[in-house]
């Protein structure tokens, strides 16, 4: 019996409303020995005052020293073995926008570049081209390639990225990524990892064939590169598992992807915290479990800048009084993996982690919301697998385990 069979045999429904507030990439490093993170840097009296009534510590997303992907980040979240259940982009950005994957399916998350007249990568992203241009670039492409044997669909997601979907007989997904993921490189060729995926690589390479010609005249997105060939994966729901009727209130598409894998419904979000927040108002009845996803802690790590970072845990900061006028039983704000600015990526450090519920809580001395108070918190440092668990427990959903 695993943790999942165990929760789904003690759970009970007694109408208790827990919420998972993540910011991506929340936790950081100081800029200078000595100095701040910046979450300790931000000033959010609203986070320090849940720490100080609830309890705090760090989460480990995946195995202490690994860095996780967003997906693995969130899959340990919501309480799913990261390690065991791994799920490729593809599938997560399909789902993100609502194509579906089927049995006979291979989904695979593209990027628009820019190659010089060598075939080198010049930029990976292709300047970041709008929204409109990517939707008008994957319509071409929806329109002129085409496959014998293979059904293609083409679709956007958002700028520089789409989703292609390959629907067949005998398409495997172990696929290597196209992109060399440094620019003065060409592109690298879809190749199988295995022989059940021959095919795949071989219907990728035509597929990439046909787009280099159909985008050849464009500037500066004349090619795309291929990147997380994924089938649909076996795993349970939300509502399978801990018996919880879940809204996600995401506005990027990866991360509703996330939340449709499990099971969740998949609301209207709005663009700004503040809407989501309304969101949720507007849905307490029907629901017993909210993800809210931030994701503005991540894209500034991501971009090095340490100031914008402070800015937008201040921001989220300010809007949690009207997540809080909803009384929830069991606040939980952590993120899905750390994003230092000082490091300009994702990275292996524990994530703050703080659990408010006045019901049940077992208060430590914490009176701040930060990497160093959360290292003398009362949870210690945990797997992110767990949260869910000590959610559940905390909303008083879970019956007691044996005689």
């Amino acid at each position: 019996m695993n943790q999942q069979d165990l929760i789904a045999q003690l759970r009970e429904d007694n109408g208790t409303k827990i919420v998972m507030l993540v910011a991506d990439g929340l936790g950081g490093l100081p800029i200078e020995p000595g100095g701040p993170t910046e979450l300790e840097e931000a000033r959010t009296p609203n986070l320090d005052r849940l720490a100080k009534e609830g309890t705090v510590g760090l989460s480990i997303p995946v195995a202490p020293g690994i860095a996780p992907g967003s997906g693995p980040g969130h899959l340990g979240l919501f309480g799913f073995d990261p390690i065991e259940h791994q799920i490729g982009r593809g599938v997560l950005e399909a789902l993100g926008i609502g194509v579906e994957v089927g049995p006979k399916d291979v989904a695979i998350r593209g990027n628009f570049c820019t190659i010089d007249a060598e075939g080198r990568v010049t930029d990976r992203r292709a300047g970041r081209i709008p929204s409109e241009v990517g939707e008008r670039l994957v319509a071409k492409l929806a329109e002129g390639v085409k496959i014998d044997g293979v059904e293609t669909l083409v679709a956007p997601v958002r700028e520089y990225r789409l989703v292609v979907r390959f629907r067949g007989e005998g398409l495997g997904d172990r696929v290597a990524d196209t992109d060399p993921l440094q620019t003065g490189l060409h592109p690298l060729a879809p190749k199988a990892t295995d022989p059940g995926s021959e095919k795949t690589a071989r219907v990728a390479a035509e597929f990439l064939r046909q787009a280099k010609e159909i985008l050849k005249d464009e500037q500066p997105a004349n090619f795309l590169m291929m990147r997380g060939f994924a089938k649909f994966p076996a795993i349970s729901t939300m509502e399978e598992v801990y018996g919880l009727r879940s809204a996600a209130i995401a506005v990027y598409p990866m991360y509703r992807g996330l939340a449709r894998l499990v099971g969740m419904t998949v609301v209207e979000p709005g663009k700004t915290i503040a809407d989501q927040f309304a969101v949720a108002r507007e849905q307490w009845g029907k629901y017993d479990f909210f993800f809210i996803h931030y994701k503005y802690t991540d894209s500034t790590g991501e971009d090095g800048n340490f100031a914008k970072k402070v800015e937008v845990i201040e921001a989220l900061d300010a809007e949690l009084p009207k997540l809080m006028e909803l009384k929830p039983d069991v606040l939980i704000v952590t993120g899905d993996h750390s994003t230092p600015s000082r490091m300009k990526s994702h990275s292996f450090h524990p994530v703050p982690l703080l659990i408010w519920a006045p019901a049940t809580v077992r208060p430590d001395e914490v009176t701040s919301f930060g990497e160093r108070p959360c290292i003398r918190g009362g949870l210690g440092q945990i797997l992110a697998k767990h949260i869910m668990p000590l959610a559940m427990a905390h909303a008083g959903r879970l019956q007691k385990f044996g005689a």
